[in-house]
């Protein structure tokens, strides 16, 4: 990726970070991330299981709004990628249980800074946003 430099600045943050750097079929690390974790129900559902594993039907209890399916899809796609795990216990029915992987905790540093960020910035958001709506009215 090509930087874009102002008035001969030095390289601006983004664009010296690895994680924009493309591999060579042309992906990016944080766009394979913010795919997974961008979505609407990945975040809930790792946030809900950081403090500790969760069986099906507590999650979806958890998570307002979401559907069995799309809980199901959600949980087999954080399977997928590393960050929970899925446990059956040999017990009649057979109990299943979620938890994070040593992968989806360490998630939740950055995802921590980007909540702190939110935060800290929520205001001026609002604020920006109103001063563009009223200028197009």
């Amino acid at each position: 990726m090509n930087a874009p430099t102002r008035n001969g600045s030095a390289t601006p943050l983004l664009y010296s970070n690895p994680g924009f750097d493309r591999d060579a079929e042309g992906g990016c690390p944080v766009r394979e991330v913010l795919d997974r974790v961008g979505d609407t129900w990945s975040l809930l559902v790792l946030f809900t299981l950081q403090p500790a594993p969760c069986r099906f039907n507590a999650l979806k209890r958890a998570i307002e709004g979401i559907s069995q399916r799309m809980l199901t899809v959600t949980l087999r796609s954080l399977e997928r990628d590393g960050l929970v795990t899925r446990t059956v216990k040999p017990t009649t029915p057979p109990e299943v249980e979620y938890s994070l992987t040593e992968l989806g905790q360490s998630i939740a540093v950055p995802v921590a800074a980007l909540g702190s960020w939110a935060a800290d910035n929520r205001d001026r958001l609002r604020q920006a946003r109103d001063a563009f709506d009223a200028a197009e009215a």
